[in-house]
């Protein structure tokens, strides 16, 4: 009951503290929706695919056979809480149910990212695994602004020539930033945006051999770049390997390696 009480207490004082007092309840409620329907529909797939819970209700058909994908009901959700959440700005609890609502749907949305790219059910697919890196990197940029993050700040009292130079650095900020994810070094576009050198690391830094800064400078333009690429980012590297638990260990792993795995333990 004690260890109960201190908990309450520390929430409490986390939400009043930290959240209230900042007037973050609104982006702490889209992240705590984001992260919960992204962990909940993530789990409810991998127990949809498994023989041990086929008592786990699957995706939803319509009566001619289209899958629904989740997306869909995120991006309706996102529409209708972020729409409302304009209308009820003022108006608490309101406001932050909606702020809730438009996390859930963009958790359910991040979760099929993939999609967005191939335009194809790639979700147990290797491709799939761009959903995970996506909803990672968009789940620790919330939580960077939750903790009141933020690049640059302008005064409402300043001058157009501080606005000019502040708008100014923050384009030779992001120009790192954009390289870094052109060269799909996520995480360390993500946390460049307010640590400037890292994201200035990864943009000097390789870049991997499928992203789209590898097809515009590396291939035939520079084939050594492009084995340099290729070498450094082996699948059977242990960073990479380690990616790869990561990613088993969040979204599941490939449904190849799932029939594989079952296979083995039929054998």
């Amino acid at each position: 009951m004690g260890a109960l009480t201190t908990s309450a207490s520390f929430l409490s004082t986390f939400w009043n503290d930290q959240i209230v007092d900042h007037e973050r309840q609104g982006i702490f409620l889209v992240l705590l929706g984001f992260l919960g329907a992204f962990g909940f529909i993530r789990l409810s797939a991998r127990l949809g695919r498994s023989p041990r819970f086929e008592w786990w209700p699957g995706s939803v058909v319509s009566d001619s056979g289209v899958h629904l994908h989740h997306l869909v009901w995120g991006i309706c959700l996102m529409t209708a809480s972020g729409a409302l959440g304009f209308a009820l700005f003022d108006s608490s609890p309101w406001f932050e149910i909606c702020a809730a609502l438009f996390g859930i749907g963009a958790g359910l949305t991040f979760d099929e990212f993939a999609l967005w790219i191939y335009l194809e059910d790639v979700y147990w697919a290797q491709e799939g695994r761009r959903s995970i890196d996506a909803a990672v990197v968009a789940g620790a940029g919330l939580l960077l602004v939750t903790m009141g993050a933020v690049p640059f700040e302008v005064d409402t009292g300043s001058t157009v020539g501080d606005i000019a130079a502040a708008l100014l650095a923050t384009v030779i900020l992001l120009v790192p930033v954009v390289i870094a994810f052109a060269k799909q070094r996520f995480f360390h576009g993500t946390f460049g945006i307010l640590i400037g050198p890292l994201a200035i690391y990864a943009a000097c830094r390789i870049g991997k051999p499928g992203s789209p800064w590898a097809r515009r400078f590396y291939g035939e333009r520079n084939p050594r770049k492009q084995a340099k690429a290729e070498a450094r980012f082996r699948p059977d590297r242990r960073t990479e390997r380690f990616k790869e638990r990561l990613r088993d260990a969040i979204g599941g792993e490939t449904q190849a390696e799932y029939e594989a795995r079952l296979r083995g333990r039929s054998g």
